[in-house]
């Protein structure tokens, strides 16, 4: 469960791939030829004798996004000044200062959490610390948090200087240098015993990128000679990442040899099959995988390999459905294409892409597979588990649930800016795994937010008036009827005080990770969060039975 996440949450992956001979299935040369021809002659004509002068890099740019979102989402261009982006998805590392930015309330712009062991941390940044000036270039609410990250970013060893308004302090404006360093974003951002006993392994991998099976092994083992007698893969809201990433990492607990998938292209002959490479460290441990509506791509290959195979009891919810490959091809002047080049297959044979992006709707929309079109497949022991739409769990297990109010006050910054405050006013607090929300931590949050200009809106105004429409058209809508509607209306009208009560579990959740992330980083905000994770909790139940895990995936 990882709330803070579902709005950005996205679905990529790069996977080196043998780019297939297409030979008679491409396009007709001729047409090919002709097309470029007239496109060349019309933006010439164009840029020539257009009323207004013409961005010719952009309208060429334009044109090139247009063309690829006809084919799918997941084959997209890279001009030389993104390809940054690309070889991030990758590797995890870039140049920067290591810190996540947003907006707050005001509209300023701030450092939200410096991560632990990077230039900002080491400089002396905050949460919190609102972004005045970098070198010469002021910031204002009118930059966005795009542009000020492209400032904040740069060649490792270049130095920056950062002006800070800092809230909350007696010296409240400050200005740092800070050094850019290559940032390496940690796959496993947190591990750790968990359950009743402490017995429970627990690790949370964020992305597959080329190092994500390294990390993960390292944290294995050492839950291993910890006392670890079994395992949670935490796998929710993982976008993917290397193909051969999640072969490796499966590859820890299923026999060396193993098959994990195969990837198909439009010429048969491109098949590859990838296989485990190494002798597994945990054969045998008791295994569950948490995935949800966010975990896509390789973290999809990890969790239907392991299903396929009997070897992991799957908790969550059914994933994105994303079972297409992508492999990065050099363009000229450092430009770069990502291009979707197969499809994969997990070992029982089923491909698990929800959308068949080559079959559009008439006008250009396209359509999940409808469960009742899939088709039935068998794991090793003969669990019927099925194709195009995903991975569905074996146990279903529903995270927390968000709301208007909950993301008023996300995108408004006024968890952030609650943090702000706790921690200039808390300079110490409890172990992470200890921290809770305390009635009087909450009525603080309560006091602090109640009196700010928070606008959300719930959904009953506009579910009143239909029913209202319903009753009126059927012929009911008498005095007595109005009279009721209205009561009720004025019963459900929005009152923010009662609206943060009732939501106090999920406020509990975000206020435990942001508060928690300014004292222990975020490995801390993980840990400390951990009460909150149902499908977590779920997975422990199942592992503490082991008749219940054998039954999972014996049946």
């Amino acid at each position: 469960m990882k709330l803070k996440h579902l709005l950005i949450a996205s679905t990529l992956v790069t996977a080196a791939a043998t780019m297939p001979t297409f030979g008679e299935l491409r396009s007709d040369k001729s047409e090919i030829t002709k097309s470029l021809d007239i496109f060349s002659s019309l933006f010439k004509e164009v840029q020539l004798n257009y009323v207004d002068s013409l961005d010719a890099k952009k309208a060429i740019n334009t044109a090139i996004t247009y063309m690829l979102d006809e084919i799918d989402p997941y084959t997209e261009y890279y001009p030389s000044e993104d390809t940054e982006e690309l070889a991030l998805m990758a590797t995890g590392e870039y140049g920067g200062v290591g810190s996540t930015i947003n907006k707050g309330s005001d509209g300023r712009i701030r450092f939200s959490e410096p991560y632990a062991d990077t230039p900002s941390k080491k400089a002396g940044v905050i949460g919190g610390d609102v972004i005045l000036k970098i070198d010469s270039v002021n910031v204002t609410p009118t930059h966005t948090v795009q542009q000020v990250s492209d400032m904040l970013r740069g060649t490792p060893g270049t130095k920056l200087t950062v002006e800070l308004l800092r809230p909350y302090a007696a010296d409240s404006l400050l200005t740092i240098e800070i050094v850019r360093e290559k940032i390496k974003t940690p796959s496993v951002p947190f591990y750790g015993l968990t359950g009743p006993d402490k017995n429970i392994g627990y690790i949370t991998v964020n992305t597959f990128t080329d190092k994500a099976p390294a990390e993960v092994k390292s944290a294995l083992t050492d839950l291993l000679e910890r006392g670890a007698t079994s395992l949670v893969l935490d796998l929710q809201g993982n976008p993917g990442g290397l193909l051969e990433s999640a072969v490796d990492i499966v590859g820890l607990f299923v026999a060396k040899g193993t098959e994990v998938v195969r990837t198909r292209g439009r010429d048969a002959s491109g098949e590859r099959i990838y296989k485990t490479e190494h002798k597994p460290i945990a054969p045998k441990l008791p295994l569950a995988v948490l995935i949800d509506g966010n975990s896509a791509s390789s973290s999809e290959i990890v969790a239907g390999a392991l299903q396929d195979l009997d070897r992991a009891v799957i908790v969550g919810n059914r994933s994105y459905g994303k079972g297409l490959v992508q492999s990065s091809r050099q363009l000229p002047y450092d430009a770069m294409v990502k291009i979707t080049v197969a499809k994969y297959y997990i070992p029982s044979g089923r491909l698990i892409q929800a959308i068949d992006y080559s079959r559009r709707n008439e006008d250009g929309s396209v359509a999940r597979t409808p469960d009742s079109l899939t088709n039935v497949y068998k794991t090793l022991h003969g669990r019927q588990v099925r194709d195009g739409g995903g991975i569905t769990p074996d146990v279903k297990a529903d995270p927390m649930k968000s709301n208007r109010l909950l993301y008023a006050i996300q995108s408004g910054g006024f968890d952030i800016d609650y943090a702000t405050k706790f921690a200039a006013e808390n300079k110490t607090i409890v172990p992470a795994d200890e921290f809770q929300i305390s009635d009087s931590i909450f009525a603080d949050f309560v006091e602090f937010i109640a009196p700010k200009d928070l606008k959300y809106e719930n959904a009953y105004p506009k579910a009143l008036e239909a029913l209202r429409k319903i009753i009126e058209d059927e012929g009911y809508l008498n005095d007595s009827v109005q009279s009721n509607l209205q009561a009720l209306e004025t019963s459900l009208k929005p009152d923010i005080r009662r609206d943060l009560a009732n939501s106090r579990e999920q406020i509990s959740y975000v206020l435990t990770d942001v508060i928690v992330s300014r004292y222990f980083d975020r490995a801390g905000a993980i840990e400390a969060s951990l009460r909150f994770n149902r499908p977590l909790e779920k997975a422990i139940e199942i592992l503490q039975d082991r008749r219940e895990y054998d039954k999972l995936l014996s049946k």
